[in-house]
């Protein structure tokens, strides 16, 4: 007589129990990670149908010539879909009410976000406008009165030329903070007052905006990819594209908005100071101090340790900076490829 075997009832209850710990314990990293990726690929699609609608713009000698943004708003709707429209008294119809802008800062009243200097533009005499993309993107808005349309040269930015823009790819759900849903070009300068610098610029000499992640923050190239960033102006040489299937510094380059956003070695150098609390990065003896690398090793897919890429490319290489818990080293061959899925980009700003 054969005796049938199974699990009991307890053993079936504590497999459910571990199971579900397991769970809790993965399951917020996993929603992180996905909500990061889907940011974003949604910010990456976003920026390259507003380019194509400038770049057409300026093509037909529409990009230029308005005295405020409304007027530049009402073509740009002929241009890209645009489902709502609100001036500078009511920009909270449009878009977010508040926008966390340094983490860990209080977030800010985006009411008082009525004209070009409160994006950081002083010297544009514009109000701003809030609009609402048919895609489901919210967007503040100032016009640059100073743009130089060029219909006979596709090769230049004519998004950066002709405005700031700061963007909601998650429209008003949560977490609206910059850096996760809330994006911006490089004519956003600072907001209401309050610069977007992750580590004091006082120190640094420079403002860095964003901090980014291989496969979350930023993606890998193609050669395709990463000659048309070229094209586009992005400060990348060209001719070598191509080396690597995957190009994650060509994807730096472009989710930080070219080279000249990628800091270079000097800058680098200054980082390093900052992050081992000394003044010469020539003394033998450094000790990382971790509460300010805190913002990189956060990002990073190392412990106790990051890479951070280089504005600058040599051939099938780019240099990067390592630093580790007891000194840095300047590298390009051992960790410089650029297919390397481990290096963070890390965007600035002027």
């Amino acid at each position: 007589m054969y005796k049938l075997k199974a699990f009991t009832l307890a053993e079936v209850l504590i497999t459910l129990a571990v199971i579900g710990v397991v769970a809790v314990l993965t399951l917020p990293a996993l929603i992180q990670n996905y909500n990061e990726k889907a940011w974003s690929t949604a910010q990456d699609v976003f920026t390259k149908r507003l380019e194509v609608a400038t770049r057409q713009m300026n093509t037909e000698e529409k990009l230029a010539g308005y005295s405020n943004t409304m007027d530049f708003v009402n073509e740009l709707k002929k241009y890209i879909k645009i489902t709502r429209v609100c001036d500078n008294s009511n920009i909270t119809k449009c878009f977010n009410k508040e926008v966390i802008w340094n983490e860990g800062e209080d977030p800010i009243d985006m009411s008082t976000i009525k004209n070009a200097a409160s994006l950081g533009q002083d010297d544009w005499d514009t109000d701003t406008v809030a609009v609402q993309f048919a895609n489901g993107v919210n967007a503040i808005i100032a016009y640059n009165p100073n743009t130089e349309q060029q219909p006979f040269n596709n090769q230049f930015s004519a998004t950066s030329a002709s405005m700031a823009i700061l963007y909601d790819v998650s429209g008003n759900k949560n977490p609206n903070t910059n850096g996760k849903d809330i994006a911006h070009n490089g004519n956003v300068k600072q907001l209401a007052g309050v610069t977007g610098c992750l580590l004091p610029e006082e120190e640094l000499g420079f403002c860095i905006s964003q901090i980014l992640a291989p496969g979350t923050g930023y993606s890998a190239l193609s050669k395709a990819e990463c000659e048309q960033i070229a094209d586009e102006g992005y400060g990348n040489n060209k001719a070598y594209c191509g080396g690597y299937t995957s190009d994650y510094w060509a994807g730096a380059v472009k989710a930080c908005g070219g080279v000249s956003n990628i800091p270079n070695h000097d800058q680098l150098i200054e980082l390093a100071k900052y992050v081992y609390n000394t003044d010469s990065i020539n003394s033998s003896e450094k000790t990382m101090d971790t509460e300010k690398a805190f913002q990189f090793l956060s990002v990073s897919a190392s412990s106790g340790s990051f890479y951070v890429w280089s504005g600058q490319e040599d051939g099938l290489f780019a240099y990067n900076m390592f630093f580790y818990n007891t000194g840095l080293s300047w590298n390009k061959y051992d960790f410089g490829n650029r297919d390397n899925p481990s290096l963070l980009a890390v965007c600035i700003s002027d």
